[in-house]
C-alpha cells in the first residue's frame, strides 16, 4: 500500500479496534445544546452518532434549546428573564421554549433518517424515538423570585428508555420535563443529562461544549481528571468567574454535572468541543482522546507514592524478589527513590506498585518494580499503574518509555511495547545492564 493516507487510515483503524471491542454495547448519553446544533460541525456530529450506532453503542441523545429560545424571545419582543443563571419561564416564554425543542427534535429526526448514496448515512436506517421519559417539578420561588415554569428533574424513565434501546432505537431526549398533573417545565439541559446518566447507570457520559475540555495552567488540555481534582478546578473557576466569562460559566457548568454523575455512579464522564470535527471519535477510539474524561473515585486509586508507603511495598516486591522477577531494592534505597513510585492504595493497604525513572539526556524514562498483589492480579490495576507513569512521562517531556523484563514480555507486547536492543537504552542504564540477568529490552513512543 503506497499512498500513505491510506496506510495511516488502516493503522488507525487497526489501533481502534480495541475500543471499539470496548464499547459494544455500552450505554452512553450524550448532551448537545443548543449552541452545539447551530454550530458548522453539527452535521458532523450527527454522521459520528450513526457511526456509533452501527458500532453497537446504545446511545441517548439529550438535546438542549437555549439560543433558539433566546431567537424566539427577540422575534416576539418579549424579554429575557434570568436569577441566578436560571430562566424564568413564564406562559410567553414557555410557548417559545416548546416550540424551539419542537423544532430541533425534527432535525434531529430528519437528520438521523438520511440515508443518501455516497454519505456517511447510507444504509445506517437508524430510529429515534422521543417520549414523555422525564418527570419535571417545578423549581417554585427561589430567593424571593417565582421562576414561573421553570423546573428540576424529579423521575427518569429508566426502564421506558432501556426498553427502547433494547429495540435497537436512539432515544432522543429534550430539556422539557411533565408533571403528573400534565404541567410542562424547562428544565436544565445539563441536569437531564447528568441525571438521565445515572438512572440508566451509563457506561459514559459525554457533554460537547464550546471548549475541548479542562485547559491546565501551561494552556493544554487535561486528558484526565478524577473527581475529587475536578472539584477542585470547579472552585478555581468560581473564583475566577466574572458575569460576562461565557467560556468559564460553561466549562464550570459541565464540569459540575461530570462530578454530579461521577458521583452517581457514572464511571466515566468526558468534555468535549461540538466545533472540533471528529472530536467524539478521537475521544472514544484513541488512546489520547480529544477532550477531558472525568474519572469515578473508587476505594481503590493510583496516586504519588509517600515515604509512609515503603513498608506496604517491601511487602508487595518481596516475593517477587525472591523469585528473580524483580531486582532487590534494600529499605534504604527505597526511601531514597519513594518519590519515583506509584502505588495502588485499596483500604489503606499498598497492592501495586510501579517506578518512573527519568532519563534526561535522551528524553526516556524507565518503567520499573512493576508489581500487583497477587490476590488482586487479573484486574486493570497494572494498566492504570502504566496510564499513571505514561502520564507522568508526558508531564516530564519524555518522548519513550523503556523497560527491562525477563519474565512478563507479553504483557509489555500487549500494551504497546516493542523490543528494541540495549543499543537504543540510555547510555547510563547501557552501562549498567546486567548481562547476567539477560532482560529484554521493550520500548514505548509516548509521542
Amino acid at each position: 500500500m503506497s499512498d500513505p493516507t491510506a496506510t495511516d487510515y488502516v493503522n488507525w483503524f487497526r489501533h481502534s479496534s480495541p475500543y471499539i471491542n470496548a464499547h459494544r454495547g455500552k450505554t452512553f448519553v450524550l448532551m448537545l445544546g443548543g449552541e452545539a446544533i447551530i454550530d458548522p460541525n453539527f452535521d458532523n456530529i450527527i454522521h459520528d452518532i450513526a457511526l456509533m450506532t452501527s458500532l453497537g453503542i446504545r446511545l441517548v441523545i439529550v438535546h438542549g434549546a437555549r439560543p433558539q429560545i433566546e431567537s424566539r424571545l427577540e422575534e416576539r419582543g418579549l424579554e429575557t428573564r434570568l436569577h441566578h443563571d436560571m430562566r424564568i419561564t413564564d406562559s410567553e416564554s414557555l410557548l417559545c421554549v416548546m416550540e424551539s425543542i419542537g423544532v430541533i427534535r425534527n432535525l434531529f429526526e430528519s437528520k438521523l433518517s438520511m440515508g443518501l448514496v455516497n454519505t456517511p448515512m447510507h444504509g445506517a436506517e437508524i430510529r429515534a424515538v422521543s417520549g414523555n421519559f422525564i418527570t419535571g417539578r417545578p423549581v417554585g420561588v427561589y430567593e424571593g423570585v417565582d421562576l414561573c415554569h421553570t423546573g428540576e428533574v424529579r423521575r427518569i424513565d429508566h426502564k421506558g428508555i432501556c426498553a427502547q434501546l433494547d429495540s435497537g432505537n436512539i432515544v432522543l431526549l429534550s430539556n422539557l420535563g411533565f408533571s403528573p398533573t400534565g404541567e410542562i417545565f424547562n428544565l436544565s439541559v445539563e441536569e437531564v443529562a447528568a441525571q438521565t446518566a445515572i438512572a440508566l447507570q451509563a457506561d459514559k457520559l459525554i457533554l460537547f461544549g464550546g471548549e475541548s475540555g479542562i485547559i491546565d495552567s501551561k494552556g493544554e488540555v487535561r486528558s484526565e481528571l478524577l473527581a475529587k481534582t475536578a472539584e477542585r478546578f470547579l472552585s478555581q473557576y468560581h473564583q475566577q468567574l466574572e458575569s460576562t466569562d461565557v467560556a468559564h460559566s460553561e466549562v464550570s457548568k459541565l464540569l459540575y454535572m461530570a462530578t454530579i454523575a461521577c458521583a452517581g455512579g457514572v464511571p466515566r464522564s468526558h468534555l468535549i468541543s461540538y466545533k472540533e470535527d471528529g472530536a467524539l471519535l478521537a475521544e472514544l477510539y484513541t488512546r489520547d482522546g480529544a477532550g477531558t474524561m472525568v474519572i469515578k473515585e473508587s476505594y481503590e486509586q493510583v496516586r504519588a507514592a509517600t515515604i509512609e508507603d515503603v513498608g506496604g511495598i517491601i511487602e508487595l516486591i518481596k516475593p517477587l524478589e525472591d523469585k528473580g522477577i524483580l531486582v532487590r531494592r534494600s529499605r534504604e534505597l527505597l526511601e531514597a527513590e519513594v518519590e519515583q513510585f506509584f502505588v495502588v492504595e485499596r483500604d489503606g493497604a499498598i497492592i501495586g506498585c510501579a517506578a518512573l525513572y527519568q532519563y534526561e539526556e535522551s528524553k526516556m524514562g524507565e518503567l520499573a518494580c512493576v508489581a500487583i498483589a497477587k490476590e488482586y492480579q487479573g484486574g486493570d490495576r497494572a494498566e492504570m499503574l502504566l496510564a499513571s507513569i505514561e502520564e507522568q512521562a508526558k508531564e516530564l517531556g519524555l518522548n519513550a518509555l523503556f523497560v527491562l523484563t525477563t519474565r512478563t514480555a507479553h504483557w509489555f507486547i500487549e500494551h504497546g511495547f516493542v523490543e528494541v536492543a540495549i543499543e537504543q537504552l540510555p547510555s547510563k542504564k547501557q552501562a549498567l545492564y546486567n548481562f547476567q540477568r539477560n532482560s529484554k529490552v521493550f520500548s514505548k513512543a509516548l509521542r
